[in-house]
């Protein structure tokens, strides 16, 4: 059965220009005004390597900014868990000495790590958290890239089967040397999920969640569903397509998050696995769905694996809808999504 925002979304996909491809914005409400949360209570923080933002309504807003705190308290527990750039974090430890020997990982950290294994089954390792064996090398900003046998030599260390995991020793093993994990393209829809399952638990029923390119709407905006902006990914600021939804997960991966362009090709960070290059083809690829943990890790393996691919992938995950931007600014739907002016675009 459809959700009511699959509902919503039948035929209410607004176009506000013809130009090329999408991407959700920034904090992902391009189309909301801030006088649209005047008497919401809301915050943004830089966390995670992005901003993290919540926005909520509360009829006490004492327990409105508690609720608040809370939220952002459990995005820095996250991070401090699962960030590669704090070296006592418990994934920097497994980077360090899972080559060496098991290490025993905690019941949070060892759940994201065996959900992420399943996504790389289901997208035919398309999504792969050892990207970072050659993700490692880059530094976007001082636009700095491994060379091409720097890539031929960490290839090798690029491959999801290289990590084994002891479920009933809840342990984490590199099966060679030189592997690396990072959760970076999953963490923050499970940090967002996270935040809006805190929210219902204190009795929030109107909320979203943001970090970066993923958000986590719980409710409706009171009374009407959340309008989020998806914005051309080479003209910034500006919205292409807006979409209706309501108690939905969004996500968008595209290769103007952290990059930097060099004689005319564009170095980012979405890794494609076979390769061990920058991914091409796509400039942006937006999923949205019930949980923004999968959703996250979906718009990270669509991108990889191109339009075809991707939304075919799409069409096997009913409660899942996509939109694909290809390089040349095409815009794509899934076939939940199709309309009649988009199957223009095949």
């Amino acid at each position: 059965m459809k959700s009511k925002s699959r509902s919503l979304l039948t035929g209410c996909l607004t176009k506000h220009n013809s130009g090329l491809g999408l991407t959700l914005a920034t904090f992902g409400l391009a189309l909301l005004a801030p006088a649209a949360f005047a008497d919401w209570v809301g915050e943004t923080r830089p966390l995670m390597g992005t901003e993290v933002s919540v926005y909520l309504w509360s009829d006490d807003p004492e327990d409105g900014r508690l609720a608040l705190e809370q939220v952002f308290n459990e995005a820095a527990r996250i991070d401090r868990l699962m960030s590669t750039y704090k070296h006592e974090s418990e994934i920097s430890k497994i980077n360090r000495e899972a080559a060496s020997a098991p290490v025993v990982a905690g019941d949070e950290l060892f759940g994201l790590i065996q959900r992420s294994l399943d996504i790389s089954v289901l997208t035919l390792g398309a999504f792969d958290i050892t990207f970072d064996s050659v993700g490692q090398h880059y530094d976007f900003r001082s636009r700095q890239r491994p060379d091409a046998e720097t890539v031929e030599d960490e290839r090798s260390n690029l491959d999801y089967r290289l990590v084994e995991l002891d479920q009933a020793a809840g342990t984490v093993t590199f099966r060679k040397e030189g592997v690396r994990i990072n959760l970076g393209g999953i963490a923050k829809g499970y940090v967002v999920e996270r935040g809006v399952d805190l929210l219902r638990h204190r009795g929030i029923e109107n909320a979203i969640v943001t970090a970066g390119g993923d958000s986590r709407l719980l409710g409706d905006r009171r009374g009407r569903p959340w309008m989020v902006g998806i914005r051309d990914p080479r003209k910034d600021g500006e919205v292409a397509i807006s979409i209706p939804l309501e108690d939905e997960a969004i996500s968008t991966s595209g290769d103007y998050e952290r990059y930097f362009d060099e004689d005319g090709v564009r170095y980012h960070h979405i890794i494609k696995p076979s390769t061990g290059e920058p991914a091409s083809g796509v400039l942006s690829a937006t999923v949205f769905g019930p949980d923004a943990v999968l959703t996250d890790a979906l718009s990270t393996s669509v991108f990889v694996m191109g339009v075809e691919r991707g939304l075919t992938l799409l069409g096997t995950l009913p409660d899942y809808e996509g939109i694909v931007i290809n390089a040349e600014g095409e815009v794509f739907y899934s076939d939940g999504l199709m309309q009649p002016e988009a199957q223009s675009h095949d």
